[in-house]
């Protein structure tokens, strides 16, 4: 029971969560103004775990013959046969209810726009079966975090969630891209679409680098349309040093599991610190 409980969450990537969360209490903080409250940033959490939890184990029923096929993800545990496609369809609706409920809690809102965000998260992964913008809608499936987290606090959409959705997007695309090149020919041996299987691993590595740099231009713009403060600044330095810091890695890297590490690490501790230089700014400018 224990070694099936641990190959579950392994399948579905809990610790990935923290990947999402900052980025969402980013974007309730834009809407706050400053921190929110405690119960606020509870039901944030809750909503974002229900989500991630039911988008992976989507993903992994969906693709359990694609990953069987593949040896870089012949090992998972659904692919394996190690773990029933039962499973992941319980965890399906485990997310979705739990999503519902923080969703229930947070703002009307949230609630009316929950069938949208769910039918995102549960079929994403069937979008690298017909197009090469998959990394793009995995972006905005994730994005829907800080927008769903600003929409939880201020009851609405404007400037600078729009700014900060379309930041998330195309900052998820981006590594997705990198990540994608893992498996650029096996993507195309099995006529899968991914950007680096269409237009090959030159054109993806430009186009990732492309991706980050509109990252970067989209979180000035969120934070000149919220009129953050001084603080602010540091959270782009930080975007600015993370995008130099990925053209060298890119131009110079040619293993691509050393390359993905990286940018994985590198991107976790970027968002950590861009939500932490941004609770300062808005917590400062507001006083």
């Amino acid at each position: 029971m224990l070694l099936r409980a641990a190959a579950f969450f392994k399948e579905i990537r809990v610790e990935h969560t923290l990947f999402a969360l900052p980025f969402a209490y980013t974007g309730a903080i834009f809407a706050a103004g400053g921190i929110p409250s405690i119960r606020a940033l509870i039901w944030i959490t809750l909503a974002v775990l229900g989500a991630r939890t039911a988008a992976m184990a989507a993903n992994r029923y969906l693709d359990r013959e694609i990953d069987a096929r593949n040896p870089r993800t012949a090992g998972r545990a659904l692919a394996a046969g190690r773990l029933a496609p039962s499973v992941m369809l319980w965890a399906c609706g485990a997310g979705l209810t739990l999503l519902a409920i923080a969703a229930w809690q947070l703002n009307p809102l949230c609630v009316k726009l929950l069938p949208l965000a769910a039918l995102g998260a549960l079929f994403y992964p069937l979008c690298k079966r017909y197009t090469w913008l998959t990394h793009f809608v995995l972006g905005a499936v994730d994005a829907f975090a800080p927008l769903g987290a600003f929409i939880a606090i201020r009851g609405g959409i404007d400037l600078a969630a729009v700014l900060l959705f379309l930041a998330v997007t195309v900052w998820v695309a981006g590594f997705d891209v990198i990540y994608a090149l893992m498996d650029f020919a096996i993507d195309r041996a099995q006529a899968l679409s991914s950007l680096p299987a269409r237009f090959g691993e030159r054109a993806a590595r430009s186009l990732a680098i492309a991706l980050h740099a509109s990252m970067l231009a989209l979180l000035v713009a969120a934070g000149l349309a919220e009129h953050a403060g001084k603080l602010y600044a540091l959270g782009i330095l930080t975007a600015g040093a993370l995008l130099v810091a990925e053209i060298r890695a890119l131009e110079r890297e040619r293993d691509i599991f050393a390359l993905n590490d990286l940018v994985f690490k590198a991107n976790m501790a970027f968002s950590v610190v861009f939500l932490a230089t941004t609770a300062a700014a808005f917590s400062l400018a507001y006083r």
